[in-house]
Order: C-alpha cells, then structure tokens, then sequence
C-alpha cells in the first residue's frame, strides 16, 4: 500500500475509535439519567422499560434506514464529506444529549422528546460505519481485504473500552453534573471531526460515478442479489441478532447471579470491548494464514461455545441455594464463557466484511458496505428485543442464550451456499 493509503487506514480508525467513545460514555447511563424523567411522568414499569427499550432501539432502526443512504452517497460525493457530516451531527446531537439530562423533571416531556431526538440524530449521524468500511476496500487490496476490516472491529472495542471507563471516572471532572456525559461524547466527536476535516484524504476513485437515487429499495434488492452477498448479509444478521440477545441481557445477568451493581457492569462491557480489541489484534495475522472463510467459521464455533458457556453458568446459579454456593469457580468459567465468544464475534466481523466487498463492485463499495450494516443494524433491533423476552420467560434466564446457538447453528448450515466468496 502506498503511504497515503495507509494514513488513510490509520486515520479512519481514529476517527471511527474516537466517534465510538462517545457511543461508548453515553450508552451505559442513558437509562438512569432518563429514569427519573419517566418515573414524574408517573409510568409503571413495564411502560418504563418500553420507553427506555425504544430510546436504544430507534438508534438501530435509523442506522437500518442511512447505512445504505450514507454509502451510496459516498460512492457518489466521496467518503470525506460523508465522515465530516456524519461526525458534526454526533458533535450536535451528543451536546443536544447534555442539555436534554439537565432539564428539571418538571419538564420532563421536553425532556424526553430532546433523548428521542438525539437518538434519531445519533443514529442518523452514526450509520457512516458502511462507510468507512469503504474507505478501508478504497485502501486496501483484496488479499489484504479482511485485515484491513479488522481495524473497524479494533477500533469498535477500543470505544467501548474506554468509553465506560472515561464515563466512570471522566464524570468526576464535572462534579457528577449529569450534563457532563454529553459534554464527555461532544468534545471527542469534535476531535474527530477536526482531524478527519484537517488530515484524512478522499479515498474514493474520482472515476467512480454512481446514481443519485440514494433511497432506493431497488438498488438495496440488486445488492442482496449479487453473488453471495446475500447469503453473506444474511449471514452477519443472524450473527448479529444473535450476539445482541447476549449484550441486551449482559447487565440484567449479572445482576441476578453475581449482584453486581450499574457501576460494576461498567466495567463488565469494558472488559467486553477490551476482549473485541484484543481478538481484532489476533485476527489480523492469523488471517495471513487462514482465509476468510475458515475464520468465520471459526468465529461462529467460538460464538456457540461461549453462549453455551453463559448458560451453563445462569443455570448452575439457578440452582444454588446461597450466593456462596459455587462461587469459586461459577464467576472465573462466566468470564472466560464471555471470553470465548466475545473473540468468536471478533473473528465474524471482519471475515464477513471483507467477503462482501470482494464481491462487490468498485464503484459501488459504500452502497455495498452500507447495506451489509444495515442488516446488522437490524440485527441489534430485533436482537435485545427478543433476548429481553426470553430472559424474563424462564427462572434459570437462560433461553437467550441458547436460543443464540440455535440461530448461529443456523448460520453454519449457510456457509456452503458462500461458495465463489473467497
């Protein structure tokens, strides 16, 4: 790769990693901070629950919507413009986000109605991950496809690291003032877009020329026809809707087996984002190796071994008498289950990212990449919304879980129909 290209890689994932910090700082405090205006609007729980429920759910539903949007843009205006607007709204809506918590609850439904539109905003203005995808294919050539998608993955568990952590301990800065998360998540969203304004080069090829019918149901029905690709975005949606049932429970199952506290579970997911970060690491040299397709499996095998693990684990304290019971060992095998298929997660990312852009045009890399999120997008939606249920459906609040491996041993009886994607 020429030395531009790979500024170009380095760049964009510090853009993406520092976009993904302020995703990361405000995500795990949202629900508290929107608590007490729904409990003076005098809600009962399960109305709680829905509220809060859709306040991270319409986030998904808009990246579903412009994750096609924004690559098709890209593939016809460029990348850079698209990460520079895509990065002022994050600066916008996260600020937005500050000033909404800070409302008294006497205004409590202007209160709420500013979250609901900061998570649309939000959402709108992070569905450019397709394209920074495309700007790692723009970058990169096919043989080195997967390891240059690994970047995002990195990137993505470095943001969900740090972010919690920064939420934890950066809140001190201000006093505890909750305004303080959405001034956390502007100021990096403003970083990075100073640095993708003043450094990051265009990446897309001036002789691409793409259509200008950006909304386009057609266009989304022509890329899921190309060859595998269908198979390949079905593929990461399953994935995703499965993964998702295990991060909306995360916090809910540890609570009710180990008792660990909302302060404590910031530092379960940043355990879960400093895993991603590592396996990113790994799957980079090991895809020098082995092709795409053998770690995909591999991940998928990953996947299943570890929710097995998780629902061993929810079982077996299912059964214990007193808190004490199994104690030695039930959180050490909970951890390493989380482990194993956090790096199995790590491994589908990449694999089926650089699998769908081998098959795609040139031209057409950000609509391509773009569609590929969209359907993980709607994997997140439908994900934590089914995980939910099912928790709360059995006394041992395992079926999540397995119900997972039963989806991802779905996935493995599709990987035969990806033949001709290498």
């Amino acid at each position: 790769m020429s030395r531009a290209n790979t500024a170009a890689l380095g760049i964009v994932w510090l853009v993406v990693f520092i976009d993904l910090l302020g995703f990361g700082i405000v995500l795990p405090v949202m629900p508290r901070q929107a608590g007490p205006y729904l409990d003076e609007l005098g809600l009962s729980g399960p109305a709680k629950g829905a509220v809060i429920g859709f306040l991270f759910s319409v986030f998904s539903l808009m990246q579903f919507v412009f994750s096609p949007v924004w690559g098709r843009i890209s593939d016809r205006i460029g990348r850079k413009p698209v990460l520079l607007i895509s990065l002022t709204g994050s600066v916008a809506f996260y600020a937005l986000y500050g000033l909404a918590v800070a409302l008294p609850t006497t205004q409590s439904g202007l209160a709420l109605a500013l979250l609901l539109l900061c998570r649309v905003g939000s959402g709108i203005a992070g569905a450019s991950v397709g394209t920074a995808a495309a700007v790692i294919a723009d970058c990169t050539p096919p043989e080195r496809r997967a390891k240059g998608m690994a970047l995002i993955g990195i990137a993505f568990g470095a943001g969900f690291t740090f972010g919690p952590l920064i939420a934890y301990f950066g809140l001190e800065l201000f006093d505890q003032q909750p305004w303080g998360v959405g001034a956390l998540a502007s100021g990096l969203s403003l970083a990075a877009l100073l640095l993708a304004l003043l450094v990051f080069p265009e990446t897309r090829d001036p002789t691409n020329k793409a259509g200008k019918d950006f909304f386009s149901i057609r266009r989304t029905r022509e890329v899921l026809a190309m060859p595998a690709v269908g198979t390949l975005v079905l593929i990461y949606f399953l994935a995703i809707f499965a993964f998702a049932q295990f991060e909306a429970t995360l916090a809910l199952l540890t609570e009710a087996t180990f008792g660990l506290s909302v302060e404590d579970n910031f530092l379960v997911f940043a355990l879960v984002g400093a895993v991603l970060t590592v396996a990113g690491g790994l799957y980079r040299p090991l895809v020098k190796k082995h092709n795409e397709k053998r770690l995909l499996t591999l991940g998928l095998v990953l996947m299943m071994l570890g929710l097995l693990g998780v629902a061993g684990v929810a079982l077996q304290a299912a059964t214990l008498t007193t808190a004490k019971l199994g104690s030695d060992w039930l959180k050490p095998a909970f951890y390493l289950a989380l482990a194993v298929s956090v790096v199995g997660f790590a491994f589908v990312n990449p694999s089926v990212s650089a699998l769908v852009s081998k098959q795609a045009d040139p031209s057409r890399q950000g609509e391509v990449l773009g569609v590929n999120q969209a359907f993980a997008a709607l994997g997140r939606i439908l994900g934590p919304l089914l995980g939910s249920v099912l928790f709360q459906a059995g006394a041992s609040h395992t079926l999540p879980y397995l119900a997972a491996v039963g989806l991802l041993a779905g996935v493995l009886s599709l990987l035969p129909r990806t033949k001709g994607a290498e």
